[in-house]
């Protein structure tokens, strides 16, 4: 078989990304502390999966910085691991397409028999124009959609999210013996910075301090069945998500008392269990163990076999595990400025990139850590330096908040990080960037344009995935108003001529 130079250079950075996704069973610490470590040791050489050279081939085919790029191999490793998910009676990976929707990663993860969790009928219709079947994707939304029973009979399973929902898809079906999946908030839930299984977290979507799903109580209490009796209803799948932390303990317990959900209606089938696993973005983070979270579930599902005499099918919807990691932002240091000076102690070295909270929001939004790597400009590994220094780094929106290097969980406080010494042109790596960065972002703040997409292969070649927008996609959409609303004869129309 043929090996390219971008081969060689992708499997010799694949083994820091293949670790990526590997489970460990170290002791939980703190994110500052493992950064406190982790400074002390000279910055990589390469990303996760990109050494200068592979990442210059990808600013080349993106014709410029910023851009996204995803390691075909790291998306094969992580779909190899969700679909290896321990169960007893069949199991059916869902990718949570929220996480990252551009539609080769889509038309990869269905080349691999995993189906598509939506979060909204605009999910649903980009999947399928994507070429995603109806009948493998599955909707489960905080806004039914008004077609939603268009949807429904093109094949797509609808879970109802809420009273209401279900109330309209009942109206909708009424006594044709439809079948519908209930999203249930179990009153537990798990995800983000906070230990807290009840209170508000930004990524815990389980619980009283979640407006995620319908209330447990009012499925034993016996408002739900009334529903479903009403309108003649089948109800073929039970749903319930927690959030993203993957505590074991609190998923375990939410699989059984989910279990206990599915034994209220003879005709369900299948047992869907939401919830991201979270995965180690940065040296020292663990990374959710699969088959540790999976085993006692596929046991209890056994156990629920042998006391119903029915074998449910289990149903997962993974979104971070399977692209986080995957995904690199690759920018510019366009800029360098010090605020340091001998009248000063709280002075800054601030490394300004080509991208920010416009690519990647997470730190802005959650306080969120990503792992920054300095390559040199010209693309070369014989130009690495040596020297290292403490710095800031920033976005480049006029926006405060646009900070890549937040104190974890504090978005709105800064930390500096010890990265390799940068100039001006040189490259920065944002890894951990395959998950909700590119389809969750403030794009076009500023007028700057969404950036490309780009996909290397197995052998190392880079694919263009998504075109960089152009200014004028920013605001095609706009109109002008009538002749005289301003009050003036001559106004400037959105093409630049005096009317």
């Amino acid at each position: 078989m043929r090996t390219s130079p971008y081969s060689l250079a992708i499997l010799v950075a694949l083994a820091s990304s293949i670790d990526a996704f590997a489970p460990t069973r170290k002791p939980h610490a703190s994110s500052s502390l493992l950064y406190a470590e982790s400074h002390a040791a000279m910055p990589s050489a390469s990303s996760n999966f990109l050494t200068p050279e592979l990442a210059q081939t990808c600013i080349d085919v993106a014709s410029g910085t910023p851009l996204y790029a995803y390691s075909l191999a790291a998306l094969a490793k992580s779909a190899d691991d969700c679909l290896a998910f321990p169960n007893a009676y069949g199991l059916t990976v869902r990718y949570a397409m929220k996480a990252c929707p551009n539609g080769s990663i889509l038309k990869y993860f269905l080349s691999r028999g995993i189906c598509i969790d939506a979060s909204s009928g605009f999910e649903v219709r980009r999947a399928m124009d994507m070429g995603v079947p109806a009948e493998k994707i599955s909707l489960s939304s905080q806004e039914l959609p008004s077609d939603f029973a268009e949807l429904v009979k093109m094949g797509v399973k609808v879970n109802a999210c809420s009273v209401s929902q279900l109330e309209r898809f009942g109206q909708a079906f009424a006594n044709s013996s439809q079948k519908v999946g209930v999203r249930i908030n179990p009153g537990v839930g798990s995800g983000g910075f906070s230990s807290s299984t009840t209170g508000f977290s930004k990524t815990n979507v389980g619980g009283p301090s979640s407006a995620f799903g319908i209330w447990h109580e009012l499925v034993t209490d016996g408002t739900i069945p009334s529903i479903v009796d009403k309108y003649g209803l089948i109800v073929e799948r039970i749903h319930t998500h927690i959030g993203s932390g993957s505590d074991p303990a609190i998923w375990q317990s939410v699989a059984k008392k989910s279990l206990s959900f599915c034994a209220m209606w003879d005709t369900v089938t299948s047992l869907n269990l939401g919830g991201g696993y979270k995965v180690g973005r940065n040296p020292g983070e663990k990374t959710t163990d699969l088959g540790e979270i999976g085993a006692p579930v596929a046991d209890a599902f056994r156990d629920f076999a042998a006391e119903h005499g029915r074998e449910l099918r289990l149903e997962i919807e993974p979104g971070t595990y399977l692209v986080a990691n995957a995904g690199a932002l690759v920018t510019t240091i366009q800029d360098k400025v010090s605020t340091k000076s001998p009248s000063c102690d709280e002075g800054h070295i601030f490394l300004k990139m080509d991208a920010g909270m416009t690519d990647v929001l997470r730190p802005s939004l959650y306080g969120a850590i990503h792992p920054i790597t300095i390559l040199p400009g010209s693309g070369k590994s014989s130009d690495i330096g040596t020297s290292t220094e403490s710095v800031v780094v920033v976005g480049h929106c006029c926006e405060s908040g646009d900070l890549m290097t937040p104190k974890p969980g504090q978005p709105e406080s800064l930390e500096e990080r010890t990265l390799r010494t940068a100039e001006i042109g040189d490259i920065a790596i944002m890894d951990g960037s395959g998950a909700y960065c590119s389809g969750m972002s403030t794009k076009n703040y500023n007028s700057f344009p969404e950036a490309p997409e780009v996909m290397i292969d197995m052998e190392g070649g880079v694919h263009l995935i998504r075109k960089r927008q152009t200014l004028h996609q920013i605001y095609e959409n706009e109109c002008d108003v009538p002749a005289g609303v301003f009050g003036s004869a001559e106004v400037v129309s959105n093409e630049g001529v005096m009317a």
